[in-house]
């Protein structure tokens, strides 16, 4: 701090109270009197009179000789802190007043170190800004005037003092940003959402911090959470400012997010190529080529790969849809395919073409007015598509006719509606898109949906009415071996071929799981499991029946390869029994059906790496060696058991290793 004197007395709030001379704490006394000494600092200088005094310190039963405590606090502080006729703590006819000098206060030289910072950052001189908001916030030791918490002479004080340790935090981690440090940020953002989950500057710079970091898919989820949030605390929607930081980052926006989110694009040296495009023949400016040069947001941390072919063909249906014919598409993938990814990069061009971007989830605005608190699929439609701030709920011609001002919102131009999750939107959503297939004609309109399910009961007659509109059908195969490369020299790694594969097989070529692997040091990829990837697989782990999560634990001790007949013996099953545990398993993601190379092309259940590893890992070592043993017990009970499989568990199971017939002996 610049402080360029320390007085020889300093008084601390910022926790427990404390008074130190010359750097060395005082003896206060006992809690009474520490409380008077704060009751009196609170004033800032001002006489408070006796009778409040005696009021704010003993709120209810006030002992007899209350009057006479506070005279003999009062002078024992004075003992303490001034011992000569003294100057700082004084009596006047209006009552006790503490003369302490502003900057002997803690309060006041963080509040002072919080201005210097916002003054540097404005000024962009960020290390500046970093040492005198980290110099601030280490002033504080606990809750401010924390032995006064019960009291209501502090409640104001401290809900102040409260309010700016926020507006710290919340500085530091736009100072942070801007540094391009966007994890520790969103460390300080997590917490300061986590303290106040309903301070709507705080989710902002958690989402600025995201998007920073190259993660805008959380940063939109975080907005959903907490639009949902007030909407179930409150009944309220998320400001117009937070409306327009989540329309911003689904459009990638700079103007908007300010050069700081474009934040580790340019800290990694890895960023999206900007440049000029190839206008298409209808004149939007867009290319259908699967090498297209159609800019790319700038803020993407690492190109956008494996889907050229996708992102060609609903360039295509762009191209068509601008010269005025309406065009259906349906996107099939699992979660972490990258549906999400696929359609941001789809808007982004839409968007950069002239067109209006509507985006609804599980048929719920993404953006708009509204948003979650209404439930009416024409209001919510209405809302994605409305960009001047009316409240579609209350339009009255929006309520006469809703399908008419729906149709002609959606064709007054060149329109992208996605609609994100198909499978999970309600069956007035389902009902609304067919009543839109069947009347809008001869507009330059393209409908995008997205699902995970195509099987859902929900969506089966919306999508045999889009088969026969001749819709688009785009499934997201996994990332093949040369996208991992791709993926891997972006991040500045020389890989081998085999590195790659190893990786991708890891990730089974999920891009979200492989996104959370590149988070990983490249030595730890192999061995340790992303946090958000374990979250995902151990919850999908634990929704099993017991008997499922039984048949894994198995699994997972004996290999990949899922072996039926030995999983169902050693567990006392006919084989046939064990089949609904494995299609709950399969439905979950944790087990998958693959042609099997040792088996002459025909297919087996296989139990993927990283799902594996989450399994064993629910398992004390205890548990794993009786599932080996129990494993070794039944090859040694046959008399075409592979030796090298037997080995390998006898070792495993340690201790508990069953003993072997002779013909089975195996050598240590």
């Amino acid at each position: 701090m610049n402080s360029c004197h320390v007085p020889a007395l300093r008084f601390g709030v910022l926790g427990a109270v404390e008074v130190t001379k010359d750097g060395v704490p005082l003896d206060l006394g006992p809690r009474q009197r520490r409380l008077l000494l704060l009751r009196l600092l609170v004033e800032d200088g001002r006489p408070v009179a006796q009778e409040i005094l005696l009021r704010d310190l003993w709120p209810v039963d006030r002992p007899t000789g209350a009057a006479s405590s506070v005279r003999a606090h009062i002078s024992r502080l004075r003992a303490v802190l001034d011992p000569s006729p003294s100057t700082l703590l004084v009596s006047e006819p209006s009552g006790y007043a503490l003369k302490a000098p502003r900057e002997a206060r803690d309060s006041a030289l963080f509040e002072d170190s919080v201005g210097r910072a916002r003054e540097a950052l404005r000024v962009r001189q960020l290390p500046l800004a970093r040492q005198e908001i980290d110099a601030a916030l280490a002033l504080w030791r606990g809750e401010a005037l924390a032995e006064a918490a019960e009291h209501a002479f502090a409640r104001r004080e401290r809900t102040r003092l409260d309010a700016a340790l926020q507006d710290a935090k919340e500085l530091r981690a736009t100072i942070l940003v801007q540094q391009g440090e966007t994890e520790q940020a969103i460390d300080v953002a997590e917490d300061l959402v986590l303290g106040e989950p309903l301070r709507e500057t705080s989710w902002a710079l958690l989402m600025r911090a995201l998007y920073a970091a190259g993660r805008p898919v959380e940063a939109l989820r975080r907005y959903e959470k907490f639009r949902d949030m007030l909407a179930t605390d409150l009944g309220l929607d998320p400001s117009p400012q937070l409306r327009d930081l989540h329309t911003a980052i689904l459009r990638h926006d700079a103007v908007v997010l300010g050069p700081q989110s474009l934040g580790s694009a340019g800290v990694s040296g890895v960023s999206g190529v900007s440049g000029a495009h190839d206008r298409g023949p209808s004149g939007t400016g867009l290319s259908a080529g699967p090498d297209s040069a159609a800019p790319r947001p700038l803020s993407a941390p690492v190109p956008f790969v494996g889907r050229r072919a996708e992102t060609a063909q609903l360039t295509a249906l762009l191209q068509v849809a601008a010269a005025g014919r309406p065009q259906w598409a349906v996107v099939h993938g699992g979660q972490g395919s990258g549906k999400t990814r696929l359609m941001e990069e789809l808007s982004a061009r839409a968007a950069a073409a002239g067109f209006t971007v509507a985006r609804t989830k599980a048929g719920q605005a993404l953006s708009g007015n509204r948003g979650i608190s209404q439930t009416c699929p024409t209001v919510q439609l209405l809302d994605a598509l409305r960009q001047d701030g009316r409240d579609s709920a209350e339009d009255e011609v929006a309520q006469k006719d809703p399908l008419a001002t729906v149709v002609r919102e959606l064709t007054a131009g060149p329109t992208l509606h996605v609609v994100d999750d198909l499978d999970q939107a309600p069956q007035g959503y389902h009902r609304l898109l067919l009543r839109l297939a069947k009347v809008v004609r001869e507009a330059p309109v393209l409908f995008v949906c997205t699902l995970r399910n195509p099987d859902a009961p929900v969506s089966s007659k919306l999508l045999a009415e889009l088969a026969l509109l001749g819709a688009t059908w785009l499934t997201l195969d996994p990332l093949t071996t040369d996208d991992v490369t791709e993926l891997l020299t972006a991040h500045g790694e020389n890989s081998t071929p085999e590195e790659a594969a190893a990786l991708n097989r890891r990730a089974e070529g999920h891009p979200f799981t492989l996104a959370e692997l590149l988070k990983l040091p490249p030595e730890q990829r192999g061995t340790q499991i992303p946090a958000a990837v374990r979250g995902i697989l151990h919850a999908r782990f634990l929704e099993l029946p017991e008997q499922a999560r039984t048949l894994l634990t198995y699994a997972a001790a004996d290999g990949e390869w899922l072996d039926i007949r030995l999983l169902a013996e050693v567990q006392g099953l006919a084989p046939d029994e064990l089949l609904p545990l494995i299609d709950a398993a399969v439905t979950a993601g944790i087990l998958v059906w693959d042609a099997d190379p040792t088996a002459g092309g025909t297919g087996r259940y296989r139990l993927p790496e990283l799902p594996r590893d989450v399994v064993l890992s629910t398992q004390t070592p205890s548990s794993r060696q009786l599932r080996h043993a129990a494993l070794a017990r039944e090859l040694a009970s046959r008399d075409d058991t592979d030796p090298a499989h037997l080995a390998r568990h006898l070792h495993e199971a340690g201790p508990m290793a069953p003993a072997t017939p002779p013909h089975h002996a195996v050598t240590p």
